[in-house]
């Protein structure tokens, strides 16, 4: 393997996660081994220090009843069971001289002359180091009841070095192995870890091949990387959806501008052959200005449709009477739905007041209404509703029609978005878009339930 393919893995999250965890881990080991080490030597050294007390107590005991002669005894008999530990038993007189040194041939690589040049009134805890470095001697002092006497018992410490050093080579013979575990054990989890950014990441690929319809797997797992995942799809969902809006409705724009654009050099081509006919030229650059309007409008649509969407539709709120705008929407709506066939009703409070664009929620308004007309068949009605309730305003517009399918529902205030064109009129899929971008400027709500086959019932709520 190359340098530089190694530097290029050494890159990569994966890498950087299991070596984190890997570190990590064998961190946290080495500290618990460190810790385990330093709590092992402190308890033997206890241990050691607690057996000197006892047996400094039991030595000036015997001492005190039977002198030498008893300690020779008791020394001797501890013979069979010390061989790996001799206690060291020390008596000296006031003046530190040393009178008797019991088993001196197990003390040899220890100087004791020290012991003699030590403090003749010193009391408590001493450490002498042996010859050879290795081991220390940790002697306890005490008096005894005979002419001023002392006595001073201790204990090596080779016993406790050689557990420590077990322990430190088994800490040794333990950490290659646990540094083997923590890093595959490491790069294993960081594998599984990331795996749903592969997923994502491969889809983008596949994606970016051509495969439009290519998802992330998900694990179902309910952690963070299966969020992300879900957001992705759904993400790609959203995005496929808006492509196919968009190409669907090309068509659309295409034939809406088409057909005007088609009029207007028509009727400019005839204007022209026509030069000496002034009544004819005026008509020609009337029906221009019209075709120009068709065209304007739908492009302002388009335009207030992109604002609104992004929150940044402009409104000139002022306190205006909605029963007053209402009422005149309905008027200008029964004459179109006279010609279908179709009966407007309106249950319209009086006094309705509210702080919106007149302009804006007319075109609201207006685009729900017309919808509701044109899916109501022929011989049904269209039923429009304004009451308070509290603060707020409440202003519903039921159809008859075939309603929306659960399906589309939550679809329907996408732009360009445009249901079952079996079921649906030639449109652009705006209106709905500009309904909720107008009705959200004003701070309001606007939503719609359709239970199957009973028509679309929507509703605007506006504070009052």
């Amino acid at each position: 393997m190359s340098l530089k393919r190694l530097h290029n893995i050494s890159r990569t999250l994966g890498f950087r996660v299991g070596a984190w965890y890997s570190a990590i881990f064998i961190g946290s080991s080495t500290l618990l081994f460190i810790l385990a080490y330093l709590f092992l030597g402190a308890t033997l050294r206890a241990q050691d220090y607690e057996e000197i007390q006892l047996e400094l107590r039991e030595v000036q005991t015997l001492f005190d009843i039977g002198g030498v002669v008893a300690l020779d005894r008791y020394v001797e008999g501890l013979g069979g069971e010390r061989r790996s530990r001799p206690l060291f038993i020390r008596v000296a007189d006031g003046g530190n001289r040393t009178r008797h040194v019991f088993a001196r041939e197990s003390w040899d690589d220890f100087d004791l002359n020290l012991l003699a040049q030590g403090c003749p009134d010193c009391q408590g805890w001493q450490t002498f180091t042996c010859r050879k470095g290795a081991y220390v001697l940790d002697v306890l002092s005490g008096p005894l009841t005979h002419r001023g006497n002392r006595v001073q018992v201790g204990m090596s410490s080779q016993r406790r070095q050689e557990i420590m050093w077990q322990f430190r080579k088994m800490f040794f013979v333990v950490m290659v192995p646990l540094f083997i575990l923590g890093l595959a054990g490491g790069l294993f989890l960081s594998h599984r870890t990331l795996r749903p950014l592969r997923g994502i990441i491969k889809t983008v690929h596949s994606i970016d091949a051509g495969t439009m319809d290519a998802r992330v797997k998900r694990t179902h797992t309910g952690d963070e990387l299966d969020e992300l995942a879900g957001l992705f799809n759904n993400m790609l969902d959203r995005i496929h959806r808006l492509i196919k809006g968009m190409e669907n409705a090309l068509d659309d724009v295409a034939h809406d501008l088409r057909t005007p654009m088609t009029r207007q050099r028509n009727i400019a081509e005839m204007a022209l052959r026509e030069e000496d006919n002034p009544a004819l030229l005026r008509q020609a650059l009337e029906k221009g200005i019209e075709e120009s309007d068709r065209i304007l409008s739908l492009l302002n649509t388009l335009m207030d449709v992109s604002e609104a969407e992004t929150g940044m539709l402009r409104i000139d709120p002022h306190e205006i009477s909605l029963t007053d705008l209402i009422e005149t929407i309905v008027e200008m709506y029964c004459f179109v739905a006279e010609e279908k066939g179709v009966d407007i009703t309106a249950e319209i409070d009086q006094g309705l007041v509210a702080s919106v664009d007149p302009h804006r929620m007319s075109q609201a308004l207006a685009n729900i209404l017309d919808n509701a007309v044109k899916f109501t068949p022929e011989g049904k009605r269209v039923h429009i509703i304004a009451q308070r309730h509290g603060t707020k305003i409440f202003i519903t517009i039921q159809d008859s029609g075939p309603g929306i399918s659960e399906e589309d529902l939550p679809r329907i205030w996408d732009r360009l978005f445009r249901g079952d064109p079996s079921r649906s009129e030639k449109g652009l899929g705006l209106g709905l878009s500009l309904v909720k971008g107008v009705v959200l400027a004003h701070h309001g709500e606007v939503y719609v339930v359709s239970p199957p086959g009973e028509g679309a019932l929507f509703t605007v709520v506006l504070a009052g």
